[in-house]
């Protein structure tokens, strides 16, 4: 059923509140940002028909066997420990969340939006009178959350320069270190918090999701893997610079990280990572780099994107092409499987559903998966509140700076919640 919408902003906000009331529901917000390959500005997914959680070990196999089952849409996420179910891997670190490595649903009702247009499964209109008569409720005022960080900025330096040690010995050339900031005893609304982190950070793949009192507040600038019809693609993000106020200055940092070595050094490197992974899909020759070292301006920093893309072969499931290509080497380094051992020996706690994807499996065969970073992550029974961020360490990387990034990333999460 397609209805137009006038005031789109308006029904978003209700729409938003409406959705967080079920037990499961995911809201995605491209917040309008110019993307090609993006086929909706708003889904919006709700109520649970069906449902898949489970953890590394036959993940993949039991989702290809549900999705087989269910050919509709099917909303979820892949959580980074699945590296474990795909590589000789483990993960021993802290785990406070207690998150699956693995969700997905079946809605009971949903809603897209593409400019003007919405559209409407698994109810009537009558849904929109529900939601656009629904009173908005008033911001509440939350507790301060105190954060601690499994480094403090010694030991992350220290920790740095054991990393350039092993990329000096041919160990790894580039990798992504991270760490954690939690609380133990949080108790904040997820919903005023996402809708507060929207408002700094308004991002392309920006996410609400919930099920069994657990919530992903997410503002990720980036996509891990799309397919529109037998085309793939990833969007690798490796660069990142602050933003000023000042326009003029805001420039000149533009220019600094569009010809910085160290920052184009990274970006290639997993741009070639990303490249070798899709050719486990591709037909072969049809890998390319559509775009490098793209600048893309969020607001809180410049990132540097690139976008690699192939034609997918048609003998490999999608379940198959995300198993081949899954963690995102944005988040993991080069070599892979190297860089993956080596943060699980120098991180302090499992990333979980951080460094993991988000997203949509579509009845039309479409899928779009966005990269779990800037994101809050919230088990509301046991008030864990926890945030990871992380930079990418290469030879030349100054840790001192790569702390600052660090900072810099978080920045957006700490003001949503002050």
């Amino acid at each position: 059923m397609k209805i137009q919408v006038t005031d789109i902003e308006s029904f978003k906000q209700k729409a938003l509140q409406w959705a967080a009331a079920y037990d499961t529901c995911c809201y995605l917000d491209s917040h309008s940002f110019k993307d090609p390959y993006s086929k909706y500005d708003l889904l919006i997914a709700v109520g649970a028909k069906a449902a898949l959680k489970v953890n590394n070990g036959s993940a993949y196999e039991q989702l290809e066997a549900f999705r087989q089952m269910h050919t509709g849409w099917l909303l979820g996420f892949f959580g980074y420990d699945l590296k474990n179910e795909t590589e000789n891997l483990s993960s021993a670190n802290t785990d406070g969340l207690e998150f699956p490595d693995l969700y997905f649903f079946v809605p009971e009702i949903l809603i897209t939006i593409k400019g003007e247009e919405l559209n409407i499964e698994g109810a009537d209109e009558h849904i929109l009178q529900t939601i656009q008569r629904l009173p908005l409720v008033v911001e509440k005022q939350q507790m301060p959350v105190n954060f601690t960080s499994r480094f403090n900025k010694q030991e992350y330096v220290a920790t740095v320069e054991q990393i350039k040690r092993n990329i000096t010995r041919g160990d790894i050339y580039v990798t992504n270190f991270c760490q954690e900031f939690y609380s133990e005893k949080a108790f904040i609304d997820p919903l005023f918090t996402y809708r507060k982190l929207k408002d700094i950070s308004p991002t392309p793949f920006s996410a609400f999701f919930k099920w069994e009192g657990n919530y992903i507040i997410c503002a990720s600038p980036e996509r891990f893997l799309a397919k529109r019809g037998n085309k793939l693609l990833s969007q690798p993000i490796k660069g990142t610079a602050r933003r000023d106020s000042d326009e003029a200055k805001d420039e000149i940092l533009i220019e600094q990280l569009r010809n910085h070595p160290k920052e184009l050094q990274e970006n290639v490197m997993i741009v070639d990572l990303v490249r070798n992974d899709l050719t486990r899909c591709a037909i072969e020759g049809t890998v390319h780099a559509e775009e490098l070292y793209a600048i893309q301006s969020f607001a809180q920093v410049h990132q540097m994107v690139s976008t690699v893309a192939c034609t997918k072969r048609g003998d490999i499931s999608d379940v198959t092409t995300i198993r081949n290509t899954f963690p995102m080497g944005s988040m993991t380094g080069a070599p892979k499987v190297s860089a993956m051992q080596l943060m699980e020996k120098y991180e302090r706690s499992k990333r979980g559903v951080y460094s993991g994807a988000l997203g949509y499996f579509a009845p039309d065969r479409d899928f779009d998966f966005n990269v779990v970073i800037r994101s809050l992550l919230y088990n509301s029974t046991k008030n864990y509140l926890s945030f990871h961020v992380g930079s990418a360490i290469t030879y030349h990387a100054d840790a001192e700076k790569e702390y600052e990034e660090c900072l810099l990333k978080a920045k957006a999460i700490l003001q949503a919640l002050s």
